[in-house]
């Protein structure tokens, strides 16, 4: 008990000290060196709180997160679904692979002006653009993690007669899904940056909007409150992650550990 009770200081010690540091030398600069773009972090937390502790959290906030969740799950089914087909028939793969490798290579943010065309300037559109970069990630790591299936694992399986539903609930989706997962933790930062990319593309609303709007207008302070709440979300949607990560894979963790 003593051990944890001191460990945990030394956590939060290790935690907190790169991000304390990094906010004593940006108050420094902008001290030593005063800039209209460099705020300092006082006038970065008064506009964060007046500018974010409003109805904006319902206007721009809200409406975010609920488009990037949509992307995200839509392009993690896909992802997973495809990737179980490709990985499970070699002739699907062969045919398939130049197709998944000419549409990887195309950097997502040049087809929002495409999905703009068939969508339209609506949700629809700021969520494809986020499956249109999230799901390669999830695509490709799934595929990879069903082609290292372990042969006796899957000669035990067909001796026992496990196949279909069966088959992919009870073999294929557990033994790929270490790699499932880290796909699925690549595309939730992927989706994060198509987000905002997507709501900086005719947009009336959401957090890249904002930040656009407060730059165009010189409000410096209220766009860098804007960046900084992003990376407050990514970090708690990574914390999400994590918890959710610990508890599939928990069997692989202990294996790992043992």
């Amino acid at each position: 008990m003593i051990r944890r009770m001191t460990g945990l200081p030394l956590r939060l010690v290790r935690l907190l000290a790169l991000p304390v540091a990094l906010v004593l030398g940006w108050w420094g600069y902008s001290v030593l060196s005063p800039s209209f773009y460099v705020p300092s972090p006082t006038r970065i937390a008064t506009a964060f709180a007046d500018v974010w502790f409003t109805r904006r959290i319902l206007d721009d906030v809200l409406p975010s997160l609920g488009r990037l969740l949509a992307g995200y799950a839509l392009a993690a089914l896909l992802g997973i679904a495809l990737g179980v087909a490709i990985g499970s028939y070699r002739r699907l793969r062969l045919t398939a692979e130049p197709v998944l490798e000419f549409f990887r290579a195309v950097p997502p943010p040049v087809l929002v002006p495409l999905i703009m065309l068939v969508a339209g300037l609506n949700d629809t559109m700021k969520v494809l653009v986020i499956v249109s970069g999230a799901i390669w990630p999830v695509l490709l790591n799934t595929v990879e993690g069903v082609r290292a299936l372990d042969e006796v694992l899957a000669d035990t399986a067909r001796a026992y007669g496990l196949r279909g539903p069966s088959r992919l609930w009870h073999l294929v989706l557990p033994a790929a899904s270490p790699q499932i997962m880290a796909g699925l933790r690549q595309a939730l930062s992927i989706g994060i940056i198509l987000m905002v990319i997507g709501e900086m593309f005719a947009s009336t609303s959401g957090l890249g909007y904002t930040v656009v709007l407060f730059q165009r207008g010189f409000q410096i302070p209220e766009m860098w409150s804007g960046i900084v709440l992003l990376g407050l979300l990514g970090f708690l949607l990574s914390l999400a992650f994590r918890a959710v990560e610990r508890r599939v894979l928990y069997w692989h963790q202990r294996e790992t550990h043992a």
